[in-house]
């Protein structure tokens, strides 16, 4: 019996030896770090998270063809179109209700009226932001990342790109920042009707 039982301990000993140094083994180097990424990759990867994430249904004025409703190839993530004049709604149509103008790009709900952003490198868009500021932007829902600014108003669902990696927002960033500028000043919100 006393064999078996060393036997048993003697095998015993060399699982937990081998679970342990298995265990202790260093990491294996994550695939996707950022400073295995080339600009060109960082770039790639932040126009596919732009483009699977909803960003053009707002940020990208759209025009009518027969396919449908599309993304305008020469205004792409430029925002709310400064020229574009807000169609008239009275109080009582808009109560209860969140109204969008045919493009997507404005919306009017119980915060008032708001604009989607130019998102494009000129510097009526993000052209002046920097990185970090874009981040804090995204992270805590602050207008150009600047503390003391107002909040992203509705309906921009900051509060679920906030999950990206830093990673995802730096991607992002660079992707934004490689896109042709497009000077279009977003108009200032509209406070509610009183």
């Amino acid at each position: 019996m006393k064999p078996i039982v060393l036997s048993l301990g003697f095998a015993l000993s060399i699982l937990v030896i081998a679970c342990v140094s298995n265990t202790t083994e260093s990491p294996k180097e994550n695939p996707y770090a950022e400073e295995e990424f080339t600009l060109a990759d960082q770039v790639a990867r932040g126009e596919y998270l732009v483009s699977t994430n909803g960003c053009h249904d707002c940020h990208s004025p759209k025009i009518f063809s027969e396919k449908g409703m599309e993304v305008d190839p020469a205004l792409v993530l430029s925002g709310h179109p400064a020229s574009e004049v807000l169609p008239p709604y009275d109080k009582q149509t808009a109560q209860g209700y969140v109204l969008f103008t045919m493009g997507l790009t404005s919306a009017t709900g119980p915060w008032g009226t708001s604009f989607a952003a130019n998102l494009t490198p000129d510097p009526t868009g993000i052209g002046t932001w920097t990185e970090d500021q874009f981040i804090k932007a995204i992270r805590e829902g602050i207008f150009k990342g600047l503390e003391g600014s107002r909040p992203l108003l509705p309906p921009m669902p900051w509060q679920h790109y906030s999950n990206f990696t830093d990673d995802d927002l730096k991607s992002i960033f660079a992707y934004l920042m490689s896109l042709e500028p497009v000077k279009n000043a977003v108009p200032e919100p509209i406070p509610p009707m009183g």
